[in-house]
């Protein structure tokens, strides 16, 4: 009598040939260099992008924009060049989405200026009429957490230093109370007299979605 013979035995036995082949053949290849891939030109996100990313999540604006271009004609020709796997190297999570109801997002930095995205946060429809997007004035009024930004960078193991994170925080909040900011009218248009001095969760978010396919114009020129 064999093993087919005995359906405990040969139930026990399939179990333990799938687990191995699942381990062999999907957690392993997780732990290759060579299934994630790195590159020189992405770097990771700053404290800032990192807060602003979290905000985005926070506030769900995955669930309705893409961070991924599939490398089909049409989409290369709306939204850019289509997405590497070197990109993703720092996202944890990834937010590739699969819904549109916004547009993609994955090349959207540099697409517009500070002071677009400014009045696109806090009025969608003054930008694009028939626009669904619900309004995200509020942002502006509210102070940038980065209490825990230090914490955050170090489980993510961006690789910045205590002090690094300190000065990308201060880095950028120079720039955007700068007087010759070129945005600084639409920044203040929306930000609170009080706050126009301080970091806020709408200078976060801007900061993200302007990191957001950057370095992969430095990779497309660097091959």
């Amino acid at each position: 009598m064999g093993v087919y013979s005995k359906p405990v035995v040969f139930a026990i036995l399939s179990a333990v040939v799938i687990l191995i082949g699942t381990v062999v053949t999907v957690f392993i290849p997780m732990l290759m260099p060579s299934t994630q891939p790195v590159s020189g030109y992405v770097k990771p996100y700053t404290a800032v992008e990192l807060e602003g990313r979290d905000i985005y999540i926070r506030e769900g604006c995955n669930n309705c924009h893409t961070q991924t271009v599939r490398p089909l004609r049409t989409e290369v020709l709306r939204y850019g060049e289509y997405s590497k796997p070197e990109e993703f190297a720092y996202d944890r999570p990834f937010l590739w989405g699969s819904r549109r109801t916004g547009p993609d997002l994955n090349r959207v930095g540099g697409k517009y200026p500070d002071s677009w995205h400014y009045k696109h946060m806090a009025d969608p429809q003054s930008m694009f009429g028939k626009s669904n997007m619900p309004p995200y004035a509020w942002m502006a009024q509210n102070r940038l957490d980065t209490r825990y930004s230090v914490k955050k960078i170090r489980i993510l193991d961006y690789g910045y230093t205590e002090e690094e994170v300190a000065a990308q925080i201060a880095d950028y909040r120079a720039k955007v109370t700068s007087p010759s900011y070129n945005s600084k009218r639409a920044r203040n248009g929306v930000t609170p007299k009080e706050l126009q001095n301080e970091l806020t969760e709408m200078d976060a978010v801007i900061a993200y979605l302007q990191k957001l396919g950057r370095d992969v114009k430095k990779l497309e020129a660097g091959n």
